[in-house]
């Protein structure tokens, strides 16, 4: 479940079947890192991007959720970004 130095970026889907809405694998294993590995350290002025920070090797992870024409802007996803893209979108961290 742990994220892998190999991995950049995490796409979770939904999956629609028999008239419901679930979580892809994906989207889970985000839901757990989030919770369980990673420090939450900014939000950006929307309140919807969420800056997270991996103890384990100090990278940055940021939280999008890119389909907002969908009910809680869709699926997850966990990207990894730079030190400055992270302090041009999040102003906390300058």
């Amino acid at each position: 479940m742990q994220l892998s130095i190999k991995e950049e970026r995490l796409v979770g889907q939904w999956i629609y079947e028999n008239g419901s809405v679930h979580k892809d694998e994906m989207s889970k294993r985000i839901e757990w890192l989030i919770n369980n590995q990673l420090k939450r350290i900014g939000t950006d002025k929307s309140g919807w991007d969420v800056l997270y920070i991996d103890p384990a090797d100090n990278r940055l992870w940021e939280l999008i959720y890119p389909e907002s024409e969908m009910q809680g802007g869709g699926p997850p996803n966990l990207i990894c970004i730079s030190k400055e893209e992270a302090k041009h979108k999040y102003p906390s961290l300058k």
